[in-house]
């Protein structure tokens, strides 16, 4: 198990890293969660209930209001139901009607 550190500590890690590697922007805590909730997991097909346990939410709504799902999941996501549309056998009305 990992040491837990405090805000303070884990903000002033961050600001070395960034310094190392010449981010200029202000990192914190909050923005790593974040970052790592939206464009780590979430941009990449992970599920918001895995999202959410690894993040110790214990509600979901907690972690669908932290981490917005981004418009490029969606359009994923969209995507993918498509292909699986594409390539499902057709059905005729008369089959349906025959049900």
């Amino acid at each position: 198990m990992l040491p837990v550190l405090s805000n303070q500590k884990m903000n002033s890690y961050l600001k070395e890293i960034a310094d190392l590697c010449s981010i200029t922007k202000k990192m914190t805590f909050h923005t790593a969660r974040h970052t790592f909730a939206t464009t780590i997991t979430l941009t990449n097909g992970v599920s918001i209930e895995t999202v959410s346990k690894m993040l110790g939410h214990k509600n979901l709504k907690t972690t669908q209001h932290y981490a917005k799902i981004l418009d490029i999941k969606v359009s994923d996501d969209m995507k993918g139901l498509r292909e699986k549309f594409a390539q499902a056998p057709s059905i005729s009305k008369a089959e349906i009607a025959s049900i």
